[in-house]
């Protein structure tokens, strides 16, 4: 266990910056979803980054216009979401979503949520996240002591504002907070399989980081919630995802190469499966 004075100083730990409005990583059809709500993101507070990437606010205003389903490849990361339509009102917490998302937009709405680091929620309750894993639980039912917090983010018009309720609400549990050793190795682990593609196999990434394979898929199971493989699959699939939507569709045997994939039936396989229509249809369609 290593003192919280000397996290900060941590390269694993270091704040992730937010990416810029426009980078639409994870999200399917972006620039037909971006018409249809307006997305904000916030970063979280120095000390609340070891564990939160950031803070999104998505709000809709869709009256007298037919509903729109909004679609997601989420990140291997858990969100706390606070949620106000014309038909409810709610705080939740969504565990890691092994699925494409999809989300009605009706009427008028709005959701703000903490989206942790992969691994965050975990490390920063104990929770065992592989019990929520494909869920969406009351926020009461797994945190008891958030009674009235939804109110309370709610009732703040921006999300810069409701980004300081949720750090004030927990600001004593982050300052106590102590972040151990096998966290900070799977948040280097983490940023590895997402930014190197040469990174294909769970065996692959237990020699890179000197660990066995049992024990890599220990700390997935123990910190993410879903295994090691499946956490590669995704980011691999989000950047197929964002490259065909910005126009990479010349030739889809290279880009199947450069993501890692074997071959381009392989591909074409797993990202038909997972987004629900092969990947030149899927770039026809993302306008």
């Amino acid at each position: 266990m290593n003192a919280v004075g000397r996290d900060a100083k941590d390269p694993a730990l270091e704040r992730v910056p937010i990416p810029p409005a426009e980078v639409a990583k994870g999200i399917l059809h972006p620039r037909t979803q971006a018409r249809h709500r307006r997305l904000t993101r916030v970063p979280a507070s120095a000390q609340m980054s070891r564990f939160v990437e950031w803070y999104w606010e998505v709000r809709w205003d869709l009256r007298g216009c037919p509903p729109f389903v909004a679609e997601v490849l989420p990140f291997p990361s858990v969100n706390l979401t606070f949620e106000r339509t014309t038909a409810s009102t709610g705080g939740f917490v969504n565990g890691v979503c092994t699925t494409k998302f999809t989300r009605e937009l009706a009427e008028e709405g709005e959701a703000f949520a903490v989206k942790f680091r992969p691994g965050g929620f975990g490390a920063f309750t104990g929770l065992d996240v592989a019990s929520f894993r494909d869920s969406a639980i009351d926020l009461i039912e797994v945190l008891p002591q958030a009674q009235g917090l939804t109110e309370r983010v709610l009732a703040v018009p921006t999300a810069e504002r409701r980004r300081d309720v949720v750090e004030d609400f927990f600001a004593e549990q982050a300052r106590t907070a102590v972040v151990d050793d096998n966290y900070r190795l799977l948040l280097r682990m983490i940023a590895a399989m997402e930014s190197d593609r040469d990174l294909l196999r769970v065996d692959q990434v237990a020699e890179r980081f000197g660990v066995p394979i049992r024990t890599l898929q220990r700390l997935f199971r123990r910190y993410v919630g879903a295994n090691p493989k499946w956490v590669l699959r995704r980011y691999r699939l989000q950047d197929g995802a964002q490259l065909l939507a910005d126009g990479r569709t010349e030739d889809l045997a290279a880009l199947a190469l450069d993501l890692g994939y074997f071959d381009q039936a392989h591909f074409s396989r797993e990202f038909a499966l997972e987004v629900g229509m092969a990947p030149l249809e899927y770039a026809r369609s993302a306008d």
